[in-house]
């Protein structure tokens, strides 16, 4: 039998190889969710490096927010991964929600990367 952290991975990887052959090149706004925070970060897959970063732990958010597993919090971490990604210069990406369904906190995040300038 397969454990639900074998799933996860294996879901995640599926999601990733259909993710590269629609890229064309562009980087990959890749979320992890884990139940107390929500973490957002831009990576170039072809040079391997990381663009820009955010999260619910960074000092700027943790003061403003109440908790960091809420959709506020996550629109707050899409909006602040947006922004760095403009000072970045990355406006195009891909999103990559891993093992994560399209919804509440996921979602969120994605909507508000999308008003803060992201194009996917």
């Amino acid at each position: 039998m397969t454990t639900t952290k074998e799933n996860l991975r294996r879901r995640a990887s599926r999601i990733r190889r259909s993710l590269k052959k629609v890229a064309n090149g562009r980087p990959r706004l890749s979320v992890h969710r884990s139940s107390k925070n929500i973490y957002a970060q831009i990576i170039d897959d072809v040079e391997g490096r990381t663009l820009a970063a955010a999260s619910s732990l960074d000092p700027n958010l943790r003061e403003s927010l109440k908790t960091g597993a809420d959709t506020a919090a996550a629109a707050a971490v899409g909006k602040l991964v947006a922004e760095r990604a403009k000072v970045a210069g990355v406006t195009d990406v891909v999103f990559d929600r891993g093992a994560f369904i399209y919804h509440g906190r996921v979602k969120a995040l994605a909507e508000s990367a999308r008003e803060g300038g992201l194009n996917f």
